[in-house]
């Protein structure tokens, strides 16, 4: 795959990996559609980008999920089209599972679940009638493995390799493409902004965050899946790739393992 003159809309794009996703495929000579619920940031990162002429913004909030039909006919009319859709907008949880509000659980899956599939079904006739079209998913490490602190947000990373595993099988003789891409700990906001177990901000970034991958490394890694169509790729610290091999082969090990991770 080669980006040059793309249609790329992505989502979560006002910081971390949305944003450093944008400023470097500004440079590849793409046209991009901005989305996230804050316009003012949005706005920060597409006068950064390399040419912001080629840059459009579109607020959108992935909870409202139910808007995503209106917002992905406007988007279409932005550069009258869209080739790729990086599906990277989300939220992240720090909290025990037992003190959890049954409401941070929902939050998290109206976010990082019905947003982005919603949002994927409102492009998708688009793309069955062109016969052609690329779904990438920022998914997680922690959707292929679940572990402390994260039992919600675990489970909507997991409820995305469900629904588009599917997907995928299903679209395969339209040329349509799906990318999982699994992150382990990267130097983002993501921890700062995970939601508590009564739905307040952690307003604490992680260690292992904190000395994660930076999220330029982290972009440079993706797209080169993303050209050479994996269907699932696993980029973080070998410590956390290797967990999903564990998994795979010694369940067991792995469990133990697991358990002996810090849960304060």
């Amino acid at each position: 795959m080669n980006f040059t003159n793309k249609i790329v809309w992505i989502t979560g794009a006002s910081s971390g990996i949305g944003k450093a996703l944008a400023l470097e495929l500004s440079k590849q000579n793409v046209k991009l559609i901005l989305s996230s619920r804050n316009k003012t940031k949005l706005t920060i990162v597409k006068n950064e980008c390399k040419n912001p002429l080629n840059v459009k913004i579109l607020p959108l909030d992935l909870e409202n999920y139910t808007s995503l039909f209106t917002k992905t006919t406007e988007a279409l009319k932005l550069f009258n089209g869209i080739d790729i859709l990086f599906n990277n907008g989300g939220i992240s949880q720090r909290s025990l599972a037992k003190d959890t509000s049954i409401d941070v659980d929902k939050r998290i899956m109206d976010i990082n679940y019905l947003g982005t599939i919603a949002l994927t079904k409102a492009l998708l006739p688009y793309f069955i009638e062109k016969n052609q079209g690329h779904f990438i998913v920022t998914t997680s490490i922690v959707g292929k493995i679940g572990t402390p602190l994260r039992s919600s947000y675990s489970a909507s990373k997991h409820a995305l390799h469900g629904f588009f595993d599917s997907l995928r099988a299903e679209v395969h003789k339209n040329n349509i493409k799906v990318t999982l891409a699994c992150p382990g700990f990267v130097k983002t906001n993501v921890s700062l902004n995970a939601l508590t177990g009564d739905g307040t901000p952690q307003e604490k970034m992680d260690d292992a965050t904190k000395n994660g991958l930076t999220s330029e490394h982290f972009i440079k890694l993706l797209l080169k899946a993303v050209k050479h169509e994996k269907e699932e790729v696993y980029i973080g610290g070998f410590k956390e790739k290797l967990a999903v091999y564990v998994k795979r082969f010694f369940p067991k090990l792995l469990s133990t393992m697991i358990r002996k991770l810090a849960v304060t």
